[in-house]
């Protein structure tokens, strides 16, 4: 693989803890969600990341599955990552996520196509496919 790009990010104490990157923009603390046991609080935690890095990269993705269309999208376009920790039967822990994609101004048809390219493009969908559940909606204007 030739490498574009490389980080580190290091967190102390767990889902409680501290994250930060090497070079220090990214540097916030972490706190558990009441539902799972935690304080909760002001604070992010691991799903939300996750649904931020995924959602932002699979924008990316739209946005190249179009153009192979030869379809501009908009600054309109958005993507929501529902981001589920759950328990499997067998008491694991496991992610499912999802992608809510808003593409203005695309016809049903195209969208589908553009969103079912785009998943195949994001490095996150690859990552993840079999691993977690996810699910693609497009969502459409209502004009």
């Amino acid at each position: 693989m030739k490498n574009l790009y490389k980080t580190t990010v290091t967190t102390h104490g767990t889902r409680n803890g501290h994250a930060k990157s090497e070079d220090g923009i990214l540097d916030l603390k972490l706190s558990m969600p009441k539902s799972m046991g935690g304080e909760g609080g002001d604070f992010t935690n691991p799903e939300q990341l996750f649904g931020a890095g995924y959602s932002a990269c699979f924008g990316g993705a739209l946005v190249q599955a179009a153009k192979e269309h030869n379809i501009k999208l908009g600054e309109e376009l958005s993507v929501s990552a529902e981001v589920k920790l759950g328990l499997t039967d067998n008491k694991e822990l496991q992610l499912a996520v999802v992608l809510d994609c808003f593409l203005p101004g695309v016809d049903v048809e195209t969208g589908e196509k553009i969103i079912n390219d785009a998943h195949e493009i994001c490095p996150y969908s690859r990552a993840t496919r079999d691993n977690i559940d996810v699910t693609l909606n497009l969502l459409v204007d209502e004009d």
